[in-house]
């Protein structure tokens, strides 16, 4: 009994998982700008939100900072994947500090679509998390034109001056169920409601939802490799429950794991969030093929093409 029982532990992998090229092309300009002008280099906020990733760069001479007034005047520093607003680039200009802008190109798109509706007068809907660096990033391009829609209660407060000019635009790392949940809600409210002019979600962490909810279904657990303050790797958990997981949780690293989890399950799914190396889903393949859980097949959904050029200031150096 117990050999053709295990003979059912399998693992279903989902594929496109991990490193998108936003979060690729951040990591490498920081590493290049560490073997370009040698350590310190000074990072706002989190280059990405992954834990060891972050680490890793600290133990090269990375310095992470809250705020740019922490970066010694005439220092080298990096913006993160997330975003700055308009006032962060003036506040590194005032303190004489060399800037590399690593921001996500797909971000970029969301803060030029916050210009070009502010320049048209238009009240913008924004829908994010409170508190979240990209939603600073944004908000900050237009800070009287954006009102923030996070939960159904903001939905119910936002107000508008003219509601034929109002539009939606949102976080990139949201939940694309959850997202269209909250335009339906304030097309109720405003029927004039404008959409934006693409999707703002990016294709990163939409494709990675689409590969959790096809197999969500047949798990009996999925784990997320990702950090708790990354929003995309947070939504595949959320994702997962809704298409049928019977658990899943998000867990750092494979020691994470609480064995506890595995009582009673046959089929485990593992994905990543966008901003998580591969090795670190290689390790928790590892710590589950160690309990009997070694037969592992990839769903794939989709396969991802797109790369990002370096950030210009990284371009000119040699050239």
């Amino acid at each position: 009994m117990s050999a053709e029982s295990s003979s059912t532990k399998r693992v279903l992998l989902a594929k496109p998982r991990g490193y998108c090229a936003g979060v690729d092309r951040a990591v490498i300009a920081v590493e290049k700008a560490l073997e370009l002008y040698g350590p310190p280099v000074y990072v706002r906020k989190e280059i990405v939100h992954n834990r060891h990733v972050v680490d890793t760069l600290r133990e090269r001479g990375v310095i992470f900072v809250e705020e740019t007034s922490e970066v010694p005047e005439g220092e080298l520093v990096v913006f993160s994947a997330h975003g700055v607003s308009p006032a962060v680039h003036a506040e590194a200009a005032e303190r004489n500090l060399r800037t590399i802008d690593a921001t996500c190109p797909l971000v970029t798109k969301v803060h030029k679509e916050v210009n070009r509706f502010a320049k048209d007068d238009y009240d913008i809907l924004l829908i994010g998390h409170e508190g979240h660096e990209e939603v600073e990033g944004t908000s900050g391009e237009a800070p009287e034109r954006v009102q923030l829609i996070d939960t159904a209660s903001d939905v119910a407060r936002a107000e508008v001056r003219d509601p034929s000019k109002v539009v939606w635009l949102s976080q990139t790392t949201l939940s694309v169920d959850e997202t269209m949940e909250r335009v339906e809600q304030l097309r109720e409210r405003f029927p004039e409601l404008a959409d934006p002019p693409s999707d703002d979600i990016c294709y990163a962490t939409s494709n990675r939802q689409v590969a959790v909810k096809a197999m969500a279904a047949e798990c009996d657990l999925v784990l997320v490799v990702g950090s708790k303050n990354s929003s995309n790797s947070k939504r595949l958990v959320e994702v997962a429950l809704q298409a049928g997981a019977r658990a899943a949780h998000l867990v750092d690293f494979a020691r994470e794991v609480d064995q506890a989890w595995l009582e009673g399950a046959n089929t485990v799914g593992v994905t990543s969030g966008a901003s998580v190396p591969d090795v670190l889903v290689m390790d928790l393949l590892k710590w589950l093929a160690d309990r009997g859980w070694a037969d592992v097949s990839e769903v794939t959904t989709a396969n991802e093409k797109i790369s990002f050029a370096l950030p210009r200031e990284l371009r000119k150096v040699g050239q």
